[in-house]
Order: structure tokens, then sequence, then C-alpha cells
């Protein structure tokens, strides 16, 4: 795929993704309107518009890398080398890890307890594609590679410290029972 067909699949798939799974769903379901739950609910609402900048950051620093790659976070249009830089040092999912802060600051921004539950299933849909499709997809589209980074980077827990490929550890199986 060409750079420029590359970038606009992308920017497409960001904008189709985040804006329905971000934002229009969340909009539709009667779950963005402003609630008062506590008293000072304003400190949370800060908080939510910082954790909803923060969790921006990985998005868009994984869909560059991705990018750098030579391809996208589009399944259909995934690079043909194992992406292990950026936020993939430290975490294996930093771009559903980066949506699950932006929706907890939207629940912290909006006060919702409809947001809080939009939140979790989320996550657990989220985290059921990687279990079920994602991880099985990469094992064996990248062997031992990827077996080597899934053991040594967790999926949803980021590291302290970056991983870098030169460290190695004892492969573990692409098992779908094992994933995880």
């Amino acid at each position: 795929m060409r750079k420029p067909a590359t970038a606009a699949t992308s920017v497409t798939w960001f904008v189709l993704m985040g804006g329905t799974f971000g934002c229009l769903i969340p909009y539709l379901s009667g779950d963005w309107h402003f609630h008062q739950p506590l008293p000072y609910w304003n400190i949370a609402r800060a908080v939510g518009v910082l954790l909803i900048c923060a969790g921006l950051v990985p998005v868009v620093q994984s869909f560059v890398e991705f990018f750098k790659a030579g391809g996208t976070p589009v399944p259909v249009a995934s690079p043909p080398r194992l992406v292990v830089d950026g936020f993939y040092r430290y975490v294996r999912n930093p771009i559903y890890v980066g949506f699950l802060i932006i929706l907890i600051g939207q629940t912290l921004l909006t006060g919702s307890l409809g947001m809080l539950r939009y939140t979790v299933i989320a996550w657990i849909i989220g985290a059921a594609a990687v279990r079920f499709y994602e991880e099985p997809i990469l094992c064996r589209k990248f062997g031992a590679e990827y077996q080597t980074y899934r053991r040594a980077v967790h999926a949803w827990l980021p590291r302290l410290r970056p991983w870098t490929p030169s460290e190695q550890g004892s492969p573990v199986s692409c098992d779908v029972e094992r994933l995880g």
C-alpha cells in the first residue's frame, strides 16, 4: 500500500472507529449527558478531560507506528512486520488501553452511570477481540517473534521500563488457551 493510501486508510479508520465507539454510540445511548452524582464533581470532570487527552496519546502514536511500519491498524491492511515500537514497547494493546482511558475520562466528565456500563462492556468486547481474533492471527503471522514479544510485554498492564526486541525470553505457545 502506498503511503498516501496508508495514511488515508488510517485516518478514516481512526475517525470511523473512534467516532463510532467513542462518540456516536455513547451519544445515541443517552450516556453523554452531564450529571452531578456527587458534590464537587467538577474536580472529577477536570480529571476526565485530562484522561481523555492522555488516552489519545497512545492511540495516535500507535497509528503513527503502524504507518511507519508500512501498514495500518485495519486488519486487512496491517504492516508486514510486527510493530513493537513506541507504546508497544510498554503494553501489547496501546490502542485499546488508550481507548479505555478515554472512556474512563468520558465517564468522569459526564458523571454518567450508563457511560461507566458502556466502558465496562467496551473493554470486555475489546479484550475478547484481542484474545480470540487478533492474537491468534499475530501468532500465525509472526510466530516465534510474536511469542517472544507476548512473553515479555503484558496485554493490558504497561511495563515500567520499555521492552527491547533484544531482550530474550523463552517463547510461549500460541495456543488459544494460553493467550493472555
